[in-house]
């Protein structure tokens, strides 16, 4: 299969499934997780391995076709696609091990990583074994993942511990009944534990000098896939509140009036505020990871001034998608704030992307030194 037809399938995938999961949201919500038959529907699919190495059996898939696949499956479902994005971004770990443990790892087409970045936990390496305890939190799809990344600080008997994920069975872990919140529900982002895990010292990440192959996708540093993954959902999300809006407005009328929402001229002029809102934010988030992509493709490393300009570009792509469920919310009227409104889902979900550190204003503030030329943190870039 060439990369296009490949790319081609993907996308079809994405649209079966978006539409199928769109009406298993209120579900997905209750349950504050996803269904395990709609996880292994998007590992059939191929979504969870886009970004494992192709040696491996992987898809090594361009973040460009990625965006729109994860953008695709939260316009059906937002938790679809932000579990999608995660366990797709996981999996690009598996690059950064021993080829010999990430075959035990990656044993299967639709084998799940999914877990934390964060360095919560503490892995102290022992010879060949390493021992891993602590808690991580926002364990998105990791209830219905196989592997379970977590960030640790690293302990070897060096000056300083390095950062680093490891990662563990999901069998050999405890899950935290902790995710009550507001929107994303159906993630299953719980709490998860690990105490006294022993393990060999293969599954650490990027530890002892292994790295990623000199191809394309790994130009990218997981910190801007990650990123990546965020505005893609966002956006997904501000499409859906569109058309439930346009939806909304056929038929919606004030009392005593035979006018409905779709004829009022305020109306008119809010969705197309949306839609240039929208489509512009959209357009400068794929032409920053695109022109990256070629590059990558070129054989060169993403530059620093690129991820700048996807980390913008990302961080842009969510505000707009908020202002742009903001106010298809707000013309939504009385039906909207309804539990069942798919407006009031949207809205809720939306405001959730926008907690991720990854398009926090500290990421406005980061490349606006940069463009000043000013020193900035890049590492998370």
């Amino acid at each position: 299969m060439t990369n296009t037809q490949q790319d081609a399938a993907l996308l079809a995938a994405a649209d079966k499934l978006a539409d199928d999961f769109s009406l298993r949201a209120a579900v997905f919500d209750r349950e504050r997780r996803l269904a395990q038959d709609a996880s292994d529907a998007m590992a059939e699919a191929g979504f969870y391995r886009l970004f494992v190495p192709a040696h491996l059996g992987g898809l090594e898939a361009s973040p460009v076709v990625s965006a729109q696949i994860f953008e695709r499956l939260a316009q059906g479902n937002a938790a679809c696609g932000w579990v999608a994005f995660i366990a797709a971004t996981s999996g690009s770990a598996l690059a950064s091990i021993p080829e010999t443990t990430a075959r035990e790892i990656f044993t299967h087409p639709n084998t799940m990583v999914a877990g934390v970045f964060a360095p919560t936990g503490k892995a102290t390496v022992n010879a060949d074994r390493v021992n891993v305890s602590g808690r991580w939190q926002w364990g998105s799809g990791t209830q219905n993942a196989d592997w379970v990344l977590g960030g640790c600080l690293v302990h070897d008997g060096a000056d300083k511990p390095a950062q680093h994920m490891v990662l563990m069975p999901k069998a050999r872990l405890d899950f935290l009944d902790t995710w009550y919140v507001s929107g994303l529900q159906g993630t299953g982002s719980t709490d998860y534990q690990a105490a006294d895990l022993d393990l060999s010292t293969n599954p650490i990440v990027g530890y002892g000098g292994n790295r990623p192959p000199r191809r394309a996708l790994y130009q990218f540093p997981q910190f801007t896939l990650l990123a990546i993954g965020i505005g893609a959902v966002a956006l997904g999300i501000a499409r859906a509140s569109i058309d439930e809006l346009v939806r909304l407005a056929q038929s919606k009328r004030r009392i005593n009036s035979n006018a409905t929402l779709a004829d009022r001229a305020h109306s008119h002029i809010e969705v197309a505020r949306a839609e240039a809102t929208l489509r512009s934010a959209r357009a400068f988030y794929f032409q920053a990871i695109a022109e990256a992509w070629e590059v990558a493709e070129a054989g060169s490393k993403v530059s620093v001034e690129q991820r700048r300009d996807i980390r913008l570009a990302t961080t842009h792509a969510v505000e707009a998608s908020i202002k742009t469920v903001d106010a298809m919310f707000t013309l939504g009227g009385g039906s909207a704030v309804y539990a069942d409104s798919p407006l009031q889902r949207h809205l809720r979900d939306v405001h959730m992307t926008s907690q991720h550190i990854m398009v926090a204003p500290s990421t406005l503030e980061t490349v606006g030194r940069l463009y000043l030329g000013v020193e900035a943190q890049t590492k998370t870039l």
